[in-house]
């Protein structure tokens, strides 16, 4: 079984898996070991436009829909997740902007991405992730500006990024009403980029702190209405969650593809291992886990691109496939014995890549909150 691809779709998916399975794969071992992906081994990924695949055509971006875009990411999470999901954080704190800026916010933000730079989205904080209502960060009105101050934490891109979505309270005292979002530049005197996680997977993603001290920005920074930046944080997670299960389905491909190969070479009893029950029922367990995450995946994206806010879909299908992923790549590792727990082989840091996957764009347990709760809706 496989997606029914257009032609158009072929080639572009043709053209991603060579160039990546050429200029990244070779350099995705070291650079995991290392914990950083070197800056020119993201100019493959700026020449091909991968950091403009969701900006609109009238910012001077490909404008592709969604469902193409994340058949291009899945493709490039099978040689490495974390560098896909370097190009797809910049989509994420695009996507707050489509959603309710203004025509000139647009294309500030596809102007400063479009050299070949990237952006980050910082919502989370060190006590405020699975409830970002509890963020501290402020911004406090000052004239024709706004001064802004707070610690922001995981923040994929942190370091390299070239503009931020971010969110402060602008009224601390209405809570989860009280939070607005602005685009600041990185490079913006006051904002500084503090550690970087050393994580267990996905290490080719820089993931950092920032830290907000007496950052100014015009009001004309701030995203859709003062107070609005919740409800906008939420609507743009809510594709962002879809999103970035497609990665997850990358990695399970390649999960399944590493251990079918493995499983037909290796041999005990004089057989190879593909041809135990035992094993073959893993296999195929894993391949109708791949492909229903697929199906999942492609089917939230053609709702979105129907501009669908997808806020049950998006929750069921990042739960569903992020669940799934873990599964498939702890069976890929069972498959490979010994050697699947060697960084010899690629399937371990599959799995150290999977994790993440369950906990960052609002943990599952999270996500079935929010699925229980539009039932409950559904069902009045």
């Amino acid at each position: 079984m496989s997606l029914l691809y257009t032609e158009e779709q072929k080639e572009l998916l043709a053209l991603v898996r060579e160039m990546a399975e050429s200029e990244i794969k070779p350099h995705v071992q070291e650079a995991d070991e290392k914990g950083h992906c070197p800056r020119e081994l993201f100019k493959w990924g700026f020449d091909m436009g991968l950091h403009m695949l969701e900006i609109p055509e009238e910012y001077g971006g490909t404008g592709l829909s969604y469902e193409t875009t994340a058949m291009i990411f899945e493709e490039l999470a099978k040689v490495d997740a974390g560098y896909a999901i370097t190009f797809v954080t910049t989509f994420v704190a695009l996507r707050n902007v489509i959603l309710a800026g203004t025509k000139e916010q647009g294309q500030y933000f596809a102007d400063k991405t479009a050299p070949g730079g990237f952006a980050g989205f910082a919502l989370t904080e060190p006590n405020a992730g699975s409830d970002p209502a509890a963020m501290r960060a402020t911004a406090v009105k000052d004239g024709d500006e706004y001064i802004l101050n707070g610690t922001k934490t995981f923040i994929t891109n942190g370091a390299i990024s070239d503009v931020f979505v971010g969110f402060f309270k602008t009224d601390p005292a209405a809570g989860h009403r009280g939070i607005s979002a602005f685009i600041v530049d990185a490079d913006a005197p006051g904002v500084t980029v503090g550690a970087h996680e050393n994580k267990m997977g996905l290490r080719l993603s820089n993931t950092t702190d920032l830290i907000f001290e007496n950052v100014r920005v015009k009001a004309s920074a701030m995203v859709g209405p003062e107070g609005s930046g919740f409800k906008l944080a939420l609507n743009a997670l809510n594709l962002s969650r879809a999103f970035v299960a497609t990665l997850a389905v990358g990695i399970m491909q390649r999960a399944l593809d590493e251990s079918v190969k493995y499983a037909k070479e290796r041999k005990q009893f004089n057989t190879p291992i593909i041809k135990f029950q035992m094993v073959q029922a893993m296999l195929a367990d894993m391949a109708i886990k791949v492909e229903a995450s697929r199906c999942l995946v492609n089917n939230t994206m053609r709702m979105m691109d129907q501009g669908i806010m997808v806020q049950k879909e998006g929750s069921i299908c990042k739960t569903f496939v992020s669940d799934c992923a873990q599964e498939v790549t702890s069976n890929a590792v069972q498959i490979f014995g010994g050697y699947g727990f060697s960084k010899e082989y690629p399937v371990e840091k599959l799995m150290r890549d999977s994790k993440v996957f369950q906990i960052f764009e609002g943990a599952n347990q999270i996500q079935r909150m929010t699925i229980a709760n539009v039932l409950e809706k559904e069902y009045r």
